[in-house]
């Protein structure tokens, strides 16, 4: 059999193995597939009466490599046919019987059909190498997903390489032992407090692992997301990651509006054992839990509430440090609720520019109005709420209940076992 030679490709494969942290196998599947690329470009310039190949015509051929001899042959299926209509895909009945008497009709025979060393041609060869570059990025992105796809929704150890736009590139593990891989920490994806210098390490949340052939990083990492948060009490507090006490709810607002306020998180916590204060665990002796937390989020004020079965006392604990004389559940239906507090914790209740209370609002669930209890009018908004409720509500005329047609099927209608599917 004729081959192709490819001097250094052994020593190719090893060098692109090593580079790209790739298995051995995929680089060699990859140069095969460049190289079979090449050859259909060897191919169409040949055959230059034929105008077009459909995407299937280069289905029966495949290259093999030869890595100890250091070269390539190209192989090609053929079906035996009476008549040959095209040498690429077919060959004659006669021609086969020379050197095997048994073939049939019908039959497929694998045929070398490698062009010599010196007919592949230069823009044969320049083919092969684009195709092997991409190729090669294919098999990266691949790897790159494999490793990563289960590691989404959680928190890796990440170092900043250098800045793109408003991106930062980070360098980031999989911890299970692999080289680091790219991934992008967007602006919106961004604590304001960070510090994004070269090589600096921090946390980050994996939220997404890209699909498909797009350029730059594949991992889309978070510091503002609330999982990064969650992930930094579990790893904090044991009583969490044993679930003697579990995180409820989180709001964050790690990005606010204006500058002018910090970011801050919200949290809720509880438990089932009666001699474990869940708040308590969170915050550590002395505050020394919480802390560590607040230094890896770069001073984010939090606050750790006790979660409540009650809506009101869940509010209430929810404007905390604000403190709270009366939840009043204007509306359950639609989740409004007023909440009454002194003059003097009016500003404290709403925070700067609304976030303690935006946050509340977010964290249970309810749209929290604050009110100053010694201006509140109980009457009057009672009497608004219940004009809006009776608004939407239908009156009782409307309300008619459709009599039976007669007895007998008022009856069915009464015997339980009577199944109101039967059409007979």
């Amino acid at each position: 059999m004729s081959m192709v030679s490819l001097p250094g490709l052994k020593e190719l494969i090893e060098s692109i193995s090593r580079e790209r942290n790739l298995p051995r196998l995929a680089v060699q599947s990859a140069i095969r597939e460049a190289l079979l690329k090449g050859y259909e470009r060897y191919r169409r310039a040949q055959n230059l009466e034929r105008k077009q190949f459909d995407e299937e015509y280069f289905d029966n051929f495949e290259v093999e490599l030869d890595i100890e001899s250091e070269g390539f042959r190209v192989l090609s299926t053929k079906s035996i046919v009476e008549e040959v209509d095209n040498s690429d895909h077919q060959i004659s009945l006669e021609e086969v019987q020379q050197v095997a008497p048994e073939a049939q009709l019908g039959d497929s025979v694998v045929l070398d059909v490698t062009p010599d060393q010196g007919e592949f041609g230069r823009m044969a060869a320049m083919q092969t190498k684009q195709v092997l570059a991409q190729k090669l990025r294919d098999q990266q992105r691949q790897m790159v997903q494999e490793e990563f796809q289960d590691l989404e929704s959680t928190v890796l150890q990440a170092r900043v390489l250098r800045f793109e736009r408003q991106s930062v590139i980070l360098a980031v593990t999989s911890n299970f032992g692999q080289p680091e891989v790219e991934a992008e920490l967007p602006k919106r994806e961004q604590l304001p407090n960070d510090n994004y210098r070269a090589n600096a390490t921090f946390k980050v949340y994996l939220k997404k692992v890209s699909q498909g052939q797009q350029r730059g990083p594949q991992l889309l990492v978070s510091r503002a997301d609330a999982g990064l948060v969650v992930y930094l009490f579990a790893n904090e507090v044991p009583e969490i990651e044993d679930e003697v006490v579990r995180i409820v709810a989180v709001a964050r607002e790690a990005n606010p509006p204006s500058r002018y306020v910090g970011p801050r998180t919200k949290i809720a916590v509880d438990t089932l054992d009666r001699d474990v204060d869940p708040v308590g665990a969170c915050i550590g002796a002395r505050g020394s839990r919480i802390q560590v937390v607040v230094n890896e989020l770069r001073g984010e004020k939090i606050d750790v509430i006790r979660w409540s079965p009650d809506p009101a006392t869940y509010i209430a604990n929810a404007l905390s440090p604000a403190r709270v004389d009366e939840v009043r559940l204007m509306d359950p239906e639609s989740r409004q609720t007023h909440v009454l507090v002194a003059e003097d914790q009016l500003s404290l209740a709403i925070g700067k520019e609304g976030q303690n209370v935006r946050l509340a609002a977010r964290l249970t669930g309810w749209k929290i109005d604050i009110k100053d209890k010694a201006k509140y009018d109980y009457a009057g908004e009672d009497a608004k709420f219940a004009a809006v409720r009776a608004r939407y509500e239908p009156e009782e005329d409307d309300m008619e209940l459709e009599e039976p047609e007669d007895e007998n099927q008022e009856e069915l209608n009464d015997d339980e076992s009577f199944d109101t599917n039967d059409d007979e």
